[in-house]
């Protein structure tokens, strides 16, 4: 059987069954808001240590569970951080590993994706990527039965039309079947060489209140393409072609909005979590559709 094993557990999130659960735990104790669509067909988590993004990553992955018990597949749409290819790339066969134990890859879903001509067979482009891995023991903790299909996409036209293609799918398709775009936000200053603004407080605060604001806007108007030139022209996602694809599979699964969840900063957290503040920030949403 084809399988990949973890490549950041003990880095992103702990290397060891009980302590991830632990971790989870804590992670789940954010609280939705009162009112979410009766159906939740995608979402946008970041993709970051969990100690930095988790609470955000996990509060689409709650959302989801409080509305739909049971979710067949999650079709994931991961940043390409190290994949420079032309098409969006799938892992179309046998399983993914984490500390939680194994979940199948759902291989009629990929066939069918392939079949579309909107991506790739490209397993091996998975080995080192690791803005899908950090999602799926979320997925393994509150949805057991459920398998996944890893896409990686780069932040091209194509990603709209693996979108638009995987929501005709899905559409058509008796499971329940949702997706998932994973990207991280701004990655502000010096260690990331993007300082329009300049160093200091305000400059991150203008990295997550101006800039990343302006791909939130347009995620939430369910416009992927623009949300790609955006990116492009404004630094503000390392995964837009993943985000789009699960905003153009959300509008052809008929949605016309999206809720924003959350929305803060890897400086928030340390200055939360640890009482220390720095130079460098990245930004973090969830956004369910």
């Amino acid at each position: 059987m084809q399988r990949r094993n973890p490549i950041v557990a003990g880095q992103f999130y702990p290397g060891q069954k009980n302590s991830c659960i632990a971790e989870i735990d804590e992670c789940l104790k954010q609280a939705l808001p009162e009112t979410l669509p009766d159906t939740i067909v995608a979402g946008i988590v970041p993709h970051a240590g969990w100690t930095f993004s988790g609470p955000t990553g996990a509060l689409v992955f709650s959302a989801i569970k409080k509305q739909s018990e049971k979710v067949d597949t999650f079709c994931i749409f991961g940043a390409a951080h190290g994949y420079f290819g032309q098409s969006p790339a799938v892992y179309d066969k046998g399983a993914w590993f984490t500390p939680l134990g194994q979940v199948a890859i759902d291989e009629e879903l990929a066939e069918a994706v392939i079949a579309s001509n909107a991506a790739v067979s490209g397993p091996n482009f998975h080995s080192n990527e690791h803005s899908i891995e950090v999602q799926i023991p979320f997925i393994q903790y509150l949805f057991a039965d459920a398998k996944i299909l890893p896409v990686i996409v780069p932040p091209m036209e194509k990603a709209v039309s693996l979108g638009e293609a995987v929501g005709d799918i899905v559409s058509a398709d008796k499971k329940k079947i949702v997706c998932i775009g994973s990207t991280d936000l701004t990655h502000y200053g010096p260690r990331y060489g993007f300082t329009p603004m300049g160093v200091g407080s305000e400059a991150v605060q203008w990295a997550t209140q101006v800039n990343d604001q302006q791909f939130i806007d347009l995620a939430l108007k369910l416009d992927p393409m623009s949300l790609i030139k955006n990116a492009a022209e404004n630094s503000n996602a390392c995964g837009a072609g993943a985000a789009a694809a699960a905003v153009a599979a959300a509008k052809k699964l008929g949605r016309t909005k999206g809720i924003l969840l959350a929305h803060t900063n890897s400086n928030e957290v340390m200055l939360r979590e640890m009482g220390t503040s720095s130079a460098e920030s990245v930004g973090y949403a969830a956004i369910i559709f």
